[in-house]
């Protein structure tokens, strides 16, 4: 099978997997213990590197910028620019590609163990559908998750640009929270929450997907593991081009 016909197998698979796993939502038992339990495991364990990770994205974004600004006396605008990154693009694709190494990960090693020590064939026998009681769930807890992780970090980069900017450049703090204020407009806010919320419905689909197709025992775990995060984090890439564009079209978002 060559790489083109692998790569499209893959994505009806991985699709057809993620309608299975609504559709069967329409029916009784529906788990939402699990899915509490997952928000609690993605949203709650995830929060300290996301606020890390925010924090010094949105310093380093001060520590790039502010001389260039400067240079063209628009100093005063640099909370508007860390900002404007921050919604539109790095909040959501870092955030995306932090849960997705994360818990991404950690998904597809969970599924993966139960597939080889053959837990996934007891629960048929049992007749539980373990599409409905371990997909679902997760995929759910990410289309939650993610988006209020991506406004974590959007507000910790906004600090940590605060910071920076105060501190290092010696900006009056109260030009540098107008300029933000400036820039937090509803486009900008509809833009931060639908990228993650579709960079969610990535991981969780493509995280569960490598998970239940492991095979070749303890060491496919790893392997199927290693796949899920690097084609989960490409995914992300590639979408938020496509992601970017249907959104200026249908917001008219400009400068």
């Amino acid at each position: 099978m060559s790489f083109l016909q692998q790569g499209l197998y893959e994505l009806q698979e991985l699709t057809l997997l993620t309608f299975r796993a609504f559709y069967r939502l329409r029916k009784k038992p529906r788990y939402f213990r699990e899915v509490i339990q997952q928000i609690d495991i993605i949203g709650v364990g995830s929060t300290p590197i996301i606020l890390l990770t925010g924090f010094f994205t949105g310093a380093v974004l001060v520590l790039q910028s502010f001389q260039i600004l400067a240079y063209y006396g628009a100093q005063s605008q640099v909370g508007r620019m860390v900002t404007f990154s921050l919604f539109r693009e790095l909040g959501p694709v870092l955030a995306g590609l932090m849960v997705a190494g994360r818990i991404g990960s950690a998904i597809t090693a969970e599924l993966g163990s139960m597939v080889v020590s053959q837990q996934i064939d007891a629960m048929r026998a049992l007749g539980t559908d373990p599409v409905k009681k371990l997909v679902a769930p997760r995929i759910i807890a990410l289309l939650v998750a993610l988006p209020l992780l991506t406004v974590v970090a959007n507000v910790s980069g906004i600090i940590g640009g605060g910071i920076t900017s105060k501190y290092i450049f010696n900006l009056d703090t109260t030009v540098f929270i107008s300029s933000v204020l400036d820039a937090i407009t509803t486009k900008n806010i509809i833009v931060t929450l639908v990228k993650p919320f579709f960079f969610g419905l990535i991981i969780g689909s493509v995280a569960c997907y490598k998970g239940l197709g492991t095979t070749g025992g303890t060491v496919g775990v790893g392997i199927s593991t290693t796949r899920s995060v690097v084609l989960s984090s490409i995914v992300i890439i590639i979408a938020d081009f496509f992601l970017t564009r249907a959104l200026q079209n249908i917001l008219g978002i400009d400068f």
